[in-house]
């Protein structure tokens, strides 16, 4: 299992984020990333159930580093996100966050996401296409963003 870059500000993987979800992703196979995630109170929409926003921006990010790798990393922006909310996602609670990487099409590629509760109860999942970047990012684009794996706390 190895442990994917964060970047600094990034709303989901930032870690100097003060408001973000600081996720941490780990490549578990080829193709593969998953996640563990307690949403806070703070993100709720309805007493006790993570926003469906926040729901989504956790899918949306999980199925763009299915493909992302690691170094250079594949850098790619969402043309399509399909969410269905099965059940309602709890704050508070441990989740399972996976990405599995699809169909790679060349400049466009497509990916699976899925949020799980902690006894394996599917409760959102996303179907995403994925398109690259119109040009590779300048390398000191990696130094700006703060990419780099950090050591876990």
């Amino acid at each position: 299992m190895n442990k994917q870059p964060n970047s600094r500000h990034c709303f989901v993987c930032g870690i100097e984020n003060p408001v973000g979800l600081h996720l941490k992703f780990y490549e578990t196979g080829p193709g593969e990333v998953t996640a563990d995630y307690t949403a806070p109170e703070h993100f709720q929409g309805y007493p006790g159930v993570l926003h469906g926003g926040i729901v989504a921006a956790i899918l949306d990010e999980t199925a763009g580093r299915a493909h992302m790798g690691n170094f250079p990393p594949r850098f790619m922006f969402t043309a399509k996100l399909e969410v269905r909310y099965r059940k309602n996602v709890p704050v508070g609670q441990p989740l399972k966050i996976v990405g599995r990487a699809g169909r790679d099409k060349g400049r466009a590629a497509e990916a699976t996401s899925a949020i799980y509760s902690q006894d394996g109860t599917l409760l959102a999942e996303a179907n995403a296409l994925m398109i690259n970047l119109p040009e590779s990012p300048d390398p000191n684009i990696l130094e700006k963003l703060g990419w780099k794996v950090y050591p876990d706390e």
